[in-house]
């Protein structure tokens, strides 16, 4: 696979302006990334910056913390997807997964994803706050929802990705679901590092960067 498809063009911050979201966009576009993640305020105007292109609009719901409830977030996503977003990343109820109740994780993204439908639903589990068992507990209870990727992080908690998680995530889902890295991904070592672990997606604000 193309280097610069792997990538997913990362503006997250609460203070993003418009003319940042459009200048994400033209990156995106020039450099033929995978798509650009944004909040999902931005769908129109991404929409319309990447009309005509192969570059996808996803989205973050339930971001960054994951603790509202799982109607807000089924809402949500079903409301990024009417609005035109293509993939949509999901955090789950860290809390919920850590008191053991796998039931309602996998619900919860079973809840997503039928509201997303045939769109891509990723799942960030934020690994710097699970212990490997959980990890791999939350990738087990995203296969089980039908899930199309697990997430390492939101890159808004204590740390992002790391090989390691990656590794751990990508042995545990095997082919049924494939893992995106994401947090702390800044240079082409970082990159390299992610993809011989498993990692079949980026999330990354440096993505021009690393493509340079």
């Amino acid at each position: 696979m193309k280097l610069s498809k792997y990538i997913d063009h990362t503006l997250l911050k609460a203070d993003a302006t418009e003319s940042e979201i459009r200048k994400l966009c033209k990156e995106a576009k020039q450099y033929d990334f995978a798509s650009v993640c944004v909040n999902p305020c931005w769908i129109p105007v991404c929409k319309e910056e990447l009309a005509g292109t192969d570059v996808k609009v996803c989205v973050v719901v339930g971001f960054p913390l994951g603790a509202m409830t799982k109607d807000a977030k089924t809402f949500e996503a079903k409301d990024a997807v009417e609005k035109g977003a293509e993939e949509v990343d999901m955090v789950i109820n860290i809390g919920k997964l850590k008191d053991g109740h796998d039931d309602y994780v996998t619900e919860e993204i079973h809840s997503l994803k039928e509201a997303v439908g045939n769109h891509i639903l990723k799942v960030i589990i934020e690994t710097c706050l699970l212990s490997d068992d959980e990890k791999v507990r939350a990738c087990k209870d995203a296969m089980a929802a039908g899930a199309d990727f697990v997430k390492t992080s939101t890159g808004f908690s204590t740390a992002g990705a790391t090989p390691e998680d990656v590794a751990l995530m990508k042995q545990t889902v095997g082919d049924t679901c494939k893992v995106k890295a994401a947090g702390g991904v800044r240079n082409m070592a970082d990159m390299e590092a992610m993809i011989k672990a498993g990692a079949e997606r980026i999330g990354t604000s440096h993505g021009v960067d690393l493509v340079k």
